[in-house]
C-alpha cells in the first residue's frame, strides 16, 4: 500500500501541537526526529544506549512526518494545517521557519522501519521500557519492566515529557494509592504508576485511537484487574463514584502529559479530584509556559513542591492542602 508522507520542517518547542495537528487531519501515522547534533549532550544516567546516529538537524529544530492515506489531497490537507501552525504563534510557541516536502511511500518504508530504533531503555531507577519485539534481561530484581508496543500513532516513551512523568511517579508512589492518568495516550504512565506500586488507575483519552493503544498496553503487561481505560475527560467523571471506574474518588494521586494550553483548561477539575494531601504531576510544558502553568496551580489553590527538568521540557509537582 501507498502513502503520502508529508514531512514538517519545524522546531522542537512546536513538536507535540503539530503533531497534534496531524492525527487530527487523518495521519495514520507520525513520526518525530528531533535534533541530534553532536552539541547536545544524551543522558546515560541510568546506563541508556543509543543506536541511533547523531544527525545534523540543528540543535533546537526538529523533522516531522505525517503518513496519509493514497487518496488524500495533500494540497487540501496543506492548506488546512498551514494556517493552524501559523497561529501559534499567538500563543508564545515559535515554529521557526516552517518548511513542507511530501513524497510517497509504501507502507514497510515507515509503519515497521522505526522498529529497529527502539531498544530497551531504563529511564529510571527502577523503570525501564521495552518494545515487544525485543529480548531483554532486568539488570536486577528491583527492575520493573513496561512492555510497550506504541503503534504507529503513538511515542515510544522516551520523550523528556513522558521519563520525567516516569521519574517523578517513582519518587511520589509509595505504594496503595488511586490515580487518574489524564490522556494516557499509550498507556505507559498509567503502568508505570502500578510497577512502581499503585493500587489502581484510571487512564482517560478522548481520542479513541489511545483508548484502544492503552487497552493493548495494559493487556500487554497482564494488568487488566489494575488499571481501567475509559474514553473521557476528567470532567465527566468528577463525581461519579461507579465502580466500574476502578477507583474512588477524590484519588491520592492525578498525572498528565499533555501540552500546557490543554493543562490550562482543567486546573481546577483536577484539585476537586484529588483528596487533602494529594499530588499532581503535570508535565508536557515547554520552558516557556513554566510561569502562567505555575501561577494557574497557584490560583487553584496548588502548591508548587518541585519542578523536574529534562533538556526545556518540564514538569510540576503540585500538592493539594
Amino acid at each position: 500500500m501507498l502513502w503520502h508522507e508529508l514531512t514538517i520542517h519545524t522546531t522542537e518547542e512546536a513538536v507535540e501541537m503539530i503533531s497534534n495537528f496531524l492525527h487530527e487531519a487523518g495521519a495514520g501515522g507520525v513520526s518525530i526526529e528531533e535534533s541530534g547534533t553532536l552539541n547536545k549532550k544524551r543522558d546515560t544516567t541510568y546506563g541508556e544506549l543509543y543506536d541511533v546516529p547523531l544527525n545534523d538537524i540543528p540543535e533546537g529544530f526538529a523533522v516531522i512526518k505525517g503518513y496519509f492515506s493514497e487518496g488524500t489531497d495533500m494540497v487540501a490537507l496543506q492548506s488546512e494545517v498551514n494556517p493552524r501552525i501559523e497561529e501559534l504563534s499567538e500563543f508564545g510557541i515559535d515554529t521557526g521557519e516552517v518548511r513542507y516536502e511530501t513524497r510517497t511511500v509504501d507502507e514497510d518504508d515507515w509503519a515497521t522501519a522505526w522498529k529497529q530504533y527502539f531498544k530497551p531503555v531504563r529511564v529510571s531507577e527502577r523503570l525501564t521500557i521495552k518494545p515487544t519485539w525485543e529480548e531483554y534481561t532486568p539488570e536486577s530484581p528491583d527492575e520493573k519492566i513496561i512492555e510497550l508496543d506504541p503503534g504507529m500513532a503513538f511515542g515510544t516513551g522516551t520523550h523528556p515529557t513522558t521519563s520525567l512523568c516516569l521519574r517523578t511517579l517513582e519518587t511520589v508512589i509509595q505504594g496503595g494509592e488511586e490515580v487518574i492518568d489524564v490522556g494516557t495516550g499509550s498507556g505507559i504512565l498509567a503502568i508505570g504508576a502500578i510497577k512502581l506500586g499503585a493500587k489502581h488507575v484510571l487512564a482517560l483519552d478522548l481520542d479513541p485511537v489511545a483508548v484502544i493503544s492503552a487497552r493493548e498496553n495494559v493487556e500487554l503487561n497482564g494488568l487488566e484487574q489494575q488499571i481501567t481505560v475509559k474514553e473521557s475527560d476528567l470532567l465527566s467523571v468528577l463525581g461519579s463514584q461507579d465502580p466500574a471506574l476502578g477507583v474512588q474518588l477524590p484519588v491520592k494521586v492525578v498525572v498528565a502529559n499533555i501540552l500546557a494550553e490543554i493543562i490550562l483548561l482543567f486546573v481546577d477539575d483536577v484539585y476537586n479530584a484529588l483528596e487533602s494531601g494529594g499530588t499532581y504531576i503535570v508535565s508536557g510544558i515547554w520552558k516557556n509556559k513554566e510561569q502562567v502553568v505555575h501561577d494557574a496551580l497557584v490560583a487553584s489553590g496548588f502548591e508548587v513542591s518541585a519542578i523536574h527538568r529534562d533538556e526545556d521540557w518540564l514538569a510540576f509537582v503540585a500538592r493539594k492542602g
